[in-house]
């Protein structure tokens, strides 16, 4: 017969190959906290039903009561042979209490033991996760604070478009970030509900009190549909796909790092604690962090096609592949929880080169909307306005000018609605005080916003002091 807890109807033993390929215990072994906890809730849960006696439930909550010390020590003895973190923790805890500890799996499965690991491993997560966020979050519209009056050009196809606030600028992130963080919040709600006690697929025989484990571990209810419990993998991909938007959305800011640290832009200055230098080329200033988590989008990604891939064709309801969610969900986690604290470095240590930026600004032709608004202000429709300062444009760029540098007598034979006060629309600072529509650029506009945006964040950190008390573990 084989040695393997599940081996009672096999005389041979699993094949060397297979069993490493079997085997899930290298990467599911971080659960060994989660798995612990949740044996401690079915336990108590156990003793409770009377289905455990209370000497031998004590046995058990005693041992496991060590184990929990070990795992959180990091010095748990591990076998691979045993497969995966559930069969070694039963082992341990055998060897620790006697045969006793074989009675701890009555009414479980390992398909409804693993899905409370990952949905109790998944809650922790994305509460860390989004607090992080939040911090990213503050931290931009908080260097916006520090050059409150800074204008920058505007882009669309990285061309000059319109000019506005650094403020404005950099809270477009923040409330990017916002979004990433009420969707981990929201992933939340879903990945803490608890599957156990749907066992295999079925349910069990014994009376199981699945609410009193739930509850136990801070959970919000219960799967209503044991099928779905040991099979859904829905708060997997939700947390993956939260966690690789997010790292699109820092991406995106990162690759304006980059390219604005360039000579060539010349708008920011990296400091020295978030740059590296060349081997070959001393004047080097690389901003290699943030180049490597623009490129680490890639790998998330690549984890979220990866098991929408694997679920795609699954039949309920365990089975095997599903073995396959825990690498690339701890691979988003990680990317995330490693990539976070080095943005709230690098933004709160980035410097705008304000008079480079003032200086672009003031050189290009991102003015010449606000010069076509003058005269549709003064009744020419918008389309007709468009075509004159278009071919003002032509003209300035023909004689290497600047619209401002052209002669009124030029604007006036464009148009005769063209007065001096135009020198006034041209400047700047008038083209984004203009931006008086709600969400716009104009100063007021942006203080309206940078209130609104710190009311949300205050509400979302509530949200997530709420979520961290409802998860916690409640076993004595």
């Amino acid at each position: 017969m084989s040695d393997k807890l599940w081996g009672g109807r096999f005389q041979g033993e699993l094949a060397a190959d297979a069993a490493r390929l079997n085997a899930s215990l290298p990467f599911d072994q971080r659960l060994a906290v989660y798995d612990i906890l949740g044996s401690l809730a079915h336990a108590q849960m156990l003793a409770k039903q009377h289905i455990l006696q209370d000497r031998d439930a004590q046995a058990i909550l005693s041992g496991l009561q060590v184990l929990l010390e070990e795992a959180r020590a990091g010095t748990l003895s591990l076998r691979e042979e045993d497969e995966d973190i559930h069969m070694n923790v039963e082992r341990l805890l055998t060897q620790r209490i006697g045969e006793v500890g074989g009675r701890l799996h009555t009414g479980r499965s390992r398909n409804d033991q693993v899905a409370l690991d990952m949905h109790l491993y998944v809650r922790d997560q994305l509460l860390a996760v989004a607090g992080w966020v939040l911090d990213v979050a503050e931290g931009l519209a908080m260097k916006g604070d520090v050059y409150p009056d800074a204008i920058v050009p505007g882009y669309t196809h990285l061309q000059h478009a319109q000019p506005v606030l650094w403020r404005h600028h950099l809270l477009a992130y923040s409330w990017m970030l916002l979004r990433d963080a009420q969707r981990l919040l929201e992933a939340f709600a879903r990945s803490n509900v608890s599957p156990l006690g749907a066992g295999a697929l079925a349910g069990s025989t014994f009376p199981l009190d699945r609410r009193f484990v739930a509850d136990a571990l801070g959970m919000d209810g219960i799967y209503p549909n044991s099928l779905d419990a040991v099979s859904d993998r829905d708060f997997v991909v939700e947390a993956i796909f939260a966690n690789t938007l997010c790292l699109v959305h820092l991406s995106r800011f990162c690759e304006e790092v980059v390219l604005w640290s360039s000579s060539e832009f010349g708008f920011l200055e990296l400091d020295d604690a978030y740059a590296t230098g060349s081997s070959m080329m001393p004047q080097k200033k690389n901003p290699d962090l943030a180049e490597l988590i623009r490129g680490k989008v890639g790998r998330l990604c690549g984890d979220l096609v990866a098991l929408l891939t694997t679920l795609k064709g699954l039949p309920l309801a365990y089975n095997k592949d599903l073995q396959e969610d825990k690498e690339p969900l701890f691979d988003a986690f990680d990317t995330l929880l490693a990539v976070l604290p080095v943005l709230v470095g690098m933004v709160g240590s980035l410097q705008l080169n304000v008079e480079r930026a003032a200086t672009a600004v003031a050189n290009d032709f991102s003015n010449a909307t606000d010069l076509a608004d003058f005269l549709t202000q003064r009744g020419m429709p918008f389309r007709q306005a468009h075509a004159i300062v278009g071919q003002l444009v032509q003209r300035a760029l023909h004689e290497g000018k600047r619209l401002r540098d052209l002669p009124l007598s030029a604007f006036q034979a464009a148009s005769p609605l063209f007065d001096d006060t135009l020198y006034e629309w041209l400047d700047p600072v008038h083209v984004v005080a203009q931006r008086q529509t709600e969400g716009g650029t104009a100063p007021q506009q942006v203080e309206r916003q940078r209130v609104q945006f710190q009311e949300q964040v205050a509400l979302l950190r509530q949200q997530l002091t709420d979520a961290r008390q409802r998860a916690t573990v409640k076993i004595s």
